[in-house]
């Protein structure tokens, strides 16, 4: 009879290209254990996409499937199902265990090969769902259980040179989407061409610049008229009018790292009370832009946009915060949540950090000037201030496209 095993090694094939230099991997994993230390866990067993490919470099593919990365003092090893071979194998940085289908809950008897029985595991409380944490406490029998949750957040929103390095690419691979998007514009094309026009622009770029990556997850959006009240609202096939505002959306991912460009643009003309409030939008913007710099917390940021927006009776028109941090994050994973710019949030910013500049405002339909009103920025705190890393130019003198 064959046996069916319920795990195996399967390193098919030498390992590629990964996103960062071994020696970014060894530093964060060493930052991590310091961290895992100081919180007493002996293992700790992820499960979300942004922190198995941030200690890895491997980026998973779920499908209903569960996924991990197991890190121990000796050991970093990814946990992926038997579907997708020995791809993680050639992704991930450290060693690979494939689990099979065999019998059911295999993902955690491979976990327990290398976690071991009764040990402290440190787990992602804002992950980690009910039914997968009664497994982990069925078949690790851990002596106690500790979230690691905030204290990798905090690590990953420091980011390394390396990671500077690669944001400050994508950034500029967001810009020449924006400006196929521009191109594109013209009255009777409909959002869905002008948003493939920039996703194949990226995607082209992301080719070129970095040829020994896997492609994936690159996206646009773009909407009109109505659809602008939402920062996030799906392309329509909505044909474009003379005088339409305009969302410019495009979100290149390289390798699990986000970066973004966001503009408001109108077609052939833009009426009065519309280029009143576009105009207000942008002096938020670069008001806000101003006060990122080492020291400021995101909450004083917001209070001074809030102030400003407040005195020009624009403050209700307000519907989201004001900017978030970039690294290993997507529309469907990650998220740095203590560094968004919110009332809420007293994070400082410190060298290093990356975060967005971005107001918006949404007039309600029916209203002089209605639509919504965005533009987004990336900056690097650096000793002194901030770095602008986004280059393509916002307001009306640039972005009335005739």
């Amino acid at each position: 009879m064959t046996a069916r095993p319920d795990f195996y090694r399967f390193h098919n094939g030498p390992q590629g290209v990964l996103p960062f230099e071994d020696a970014e991997y060894q530093a964060r994993l060493s930052e991590l254990r310091d961290r895992m230390e100081a919180s007493g866990a002996t293992a700790a067993v992820f499960t979300s996409m942004h922190n198995i490919a941030y200690y890895s470099g491997f980026l998973y593919c779920a499908f209903g499937r569960p996924y991990g990365l197991v890190v121990t003092e000796d050991a970093c090893v990814t946990i992926s199902a038997g579907i997708d071979a020995g791809q993680p194998w050639r992704r991930c940085y450290g060693d690979n265990i494939t689990y099979t289908d065999w019998q059911r809950d295999n993902f955690w008897r491979a976990v327990r090969e290398v976690t071991g029985e009764g040990a402290v595991i440190g787990v992602e409380s804002d992950h980690l769902t009910l039914m997968q944490q009664a497994k982990m406490e069925d078949f690790l029998k851990p002596v106690a259980t500790v979230d690691l949750f905030e204290t990798t957040m905090n690590q990953r929103m420091h980011k390394s040179e390396a990671e500077i390095a690669l944001i400050r690419q994508g950034a500029q691979v967001a810009d020449v989407g924006g400006y196929a998007i521009r191109e594109a514009i013209k009255v009777g094309t409909r959002e869905i061409d002008v948003a493939m026009a920039g996703r194949d622009a990226m995607e082209l770029e992301i080719a070129a610049r970095f040829p020994d990556a896997e492609y994936r997850d690159t996206w646009v959006w773009f909407q009109s008229g109505l659809n602008t009240d939402g920062a996030h609202n799906p392309v329509t096939a909505r044909a474009l009018k003379r005088g339409d505002i305009l969302s410019l959306n495009t979100f290149p991912m390289i390798s699990g790292y986000y970066t973004a460009l966001e503009r408001t643009l109108f077609v052939e003309t833009v009426d009065d009370a519309s280029l009143k409030l576009w105009e207000a939008n942008v002096g938020a913007h670069e008001l806000g832009m101003s006060l990122l710099k080492p020291g400021a917390s995101c909450a004083d940021v917001t209070a001074g946009v809030n102030a400003f927006f407040e005195d020009r009776d624009l403050l209700q028109y307000r519907t989201f915060g004001y900017g978030h941090s970039f690294g290993v994050l997507s529309h469907f994973y990650g998220r740095e949540a203590g560094l968004e710019l919110r009332e809420d949030v007293d994070t400082v910013l410190e060298p290093g950090m990356v975060i967005s500049m971005e107001p918006m405002l949404t007039i309600p339909e029916g209203q002089p000037g209605a639509g919504g009103y965005r533009e987004h920025d990336i900056l690097v705190i650096t000793e002194d201030g901030a770095e602008n890393i986004t280059g393509f130019p916002y307001g009306p003198d640039h972005n009335v496209v005739v």
